[in-house]
């Protein structure tokens, strides 16, 4: 079994499962315990994860959607407009936007250089409130920047929601200092314990998974 100790929530055990099987099976998350990739950041991971990949599976989209919209009923029913992170939070958003008949927002990683500089598309006005919906949580860097720049210009952040999280310290103590919950709808302690099962990995693999779910910014070192 993996390790866990994360600031997220997720409501739905079962789904969490289904939703780490679904992602495995389509190759949105490819493990690589013994051949690590490289992020951007530099870090070696033998783990990779692409939510888009889910873009081209109806089934598994709408489900996602609508298990946001069944989380976003429950823990924020007060909540005005639905934003999304760039890019890969928009189309989730767009579609929960869409079945709750409400107004959609999105926000740049930085505000545009030409036209009026917009860097919150769709518009959040101040004194509305509003969820964050990301599709990856990592360090927690991108969705913490959403809620920063919604924040500066007086919306108020209830939630975020994710479908994936990692689980980091790092993304756990940062959320806990801006005191905005996170729910995810899958996370790596799921994945790896349904990718065990289902021969994705070894349970001679899993002392090095968690070694990296500890320091994965020094792994393997």
């Amino acid at each position: 079994m993996i390790n866990t100790h994360t600031y997220h929530t997720i409501i739905d055990k079962e789904y969490s499962r289904e939703l780490a099987k679904s992602l495995l099976n389509i190759n949105a998350v490819v493990l690589q315990p013994n051949k690590p990739f490289t992020w951007s950041s530099g870090w070696n991971s033998p783990i990779y994860c692409d939510n888009r990949l889910t873009l081209s599976y109806p089934e598994i989209r709408e489900k996602i959607a609508d298990s946001f919209l069944k989380i976003i009923r429950s823990k924020t029913p007060e909540v005005e407009v639905i934003t999304g992170t760039a890019t890969a939070g928009i189309p989730h958003a767009a579609w929960v936007a869409q079945k709750m008949n409400m107004p959609l927002a999105y926000v740049r990683a930085k505000a545009k250089s030409y036209g009026l500089g917009n860097q919150i598309e769709g518009g959040v006005n101040k004194g509305q409130s509003t969820i964050v919906i990301e599709d990856l949580i990592s360090t927690g860097g991108s969705a913490i920047s959403v809620i920063e720049a919604l924040q500066f210009i007086g919306a108020d952040v209830k939630a975020v929601f994710t479908i994936f999280s990692y689980g980091f310290d790092k993304a756990n103590n940062r959320f806990k200092e801006l005191n905005i919950p996170v729910y995810a709808l899958t996370d790596y302690t799921t994945l790896i314990n349904v990718a065990l099962e289902e021969n994705f990995v070894k349970e001679s693999d899993l002392e090095m998974l968690n070694a990296w779910r500890e320091t994965p910014d020094t792994w393997p070192n």
